[in-house]
């Protein structure tokens, strides 16, 4: 799309400081198969591709989330949030920058059905979007006339509806945000296409990732708060005068000793979720199938906080973990437009 395009040439997509620096204490593997991508049920193996490697791509940043796919310019985009900038990977030049600088600590990001960047904002405790000629529309800053927490997580339905997560970790300090006292609950919100803002879930214990089913007739959110987090599913309720709604909430996974965070949904409907907690085999990317059911792990060196879909043919995994990023080709799709 020509979208981004015109972004690509205004003042937020300068090419100035490429991130080169590469730790020493990680190599990839020499070997293939890459003993990093475990199958822990034979339901796995069929994702699995034999000659391919987990690679990081960049490193060096503080906390990296909200990895966002440009196909259109073979461009990864992704928050380091407390390093308050957004980065930019080229997959054909293999070369990072800053994409924007400051980035009102952003965090989670996603694409509109018109290709457009859509934002969730600690500081500025905001969902935006970036507009075809770089400038920024606020889509949502308030509820009930009280200002929003810290807008997280973010994704796009296809009737043009947006739907975020809004916990209080941004305000929580100084590091990634403002220090404020929460005015609203941490709910999950929906923007309607014509902008109506509607509270559709609530009582969720610090809501977090969120990503829809390949037919969008559910909604998964990670409750990041209790113990142990959870991974839940909501049927979504087709909208009437009333507004877009979600019913029967329901325990997917429960987490144990896990950290799922952000993640993505697969053409079969796997769930492949950001994990980490520092224990062995919990640091990467665990892939469940649609009734939860742990069936495979992606090992990596560090806590893996959110991963998107993207290259070609939206079979390489691109993953924000921690302090860099890493991709990884696999033989399924991503969901279009997650």
């Amino acid at each position: 799309m020509h979208g981004f395009d015109a972004l690509h040439r205004c003042r937020l997509c300068g090419l100035t400081t490429e991130k080169q620096t590469m730790s020493t204490h990680w190599t990839p593997s020499q070997r293939y198969p890459d003993p990093a991508i475990v199958s822990v049920t034979p339901a796995f193996d069929q994702y699995k591709l034999p000659l391919a490697k987990v690679q990081r791509i960049a490193t060096g940043f503080t906390w990296c989330e909200g990895p966002v796919w440009f196909g259109d310019q073979r461009l990864l985009v992704w928050s380091d949030v407390p390093g308050n900038v957004q980065y930019r990977w080229d997959e054909q030049t293999g070369l990072t920058a800053e994409f924007r600088k400051p980035s009102a600590n952003g965090n989670g990001n996603t694409r509109d059905r018109q290709g457009r960047l859509l934002t969730c904002e600690h500081l500025n405790r905001r969902v935006v979007r970036t507009e075809i000629d770089g400038s920024q529309t606020v889509i949502a800053d308030s509820f009930d006339g009280k200002p929003l927490n810290s807008p997280n997580d973010i994704v796009c339905k296809s009737d043009g509806s947006i739907w975020f997560t809004d916990p209080v970790f941004g305000i929580h300090g100084y590091y990634e945000g403002i220090k404020s006292e929460p005015q609203l609950p941490p709910n999950v919100y929906c923007v309607s296409a014509d902008g109506d803002i509607s509270v559709v879930a609530e009582g969720i214990n610090q809501p977090n990732g969120l990503a829809f089913s390949p037919d969008e007739s559910i909604l998964y959110v990670v409750e990041s708060r209790s113990t142990p987090r959870k991974i839940l599913a909501l049927d979504v309720v087709v909208g009437d005068k009333a507004g877009p709604g979600l019913e029967n909430q329901r325990v997917l996974i429960d987490a144990g000793p896990g950290t799922p965070d952000g993640f993505r949904v697969d053409i079969d409907g796997n769930l492949w979720c950001g994990w980490g907690m520092g224990e062995a085999g919990l640091d990467g990317v665990h892939i469940f199938d649609h009734a939860g059911s742990l069936i495979g792990r992606i090992d990596l060196p560090e806590r893996c906080a959110n991963l998107c879909f993207g290259g070609l043919h939206r079979n390489r995994l691109f993953m924000a973990a921690s302090t860099s990023v890493y991709s990884l080709y696999v033989n399924t799709q991503g969901v279009a437009g997650g």
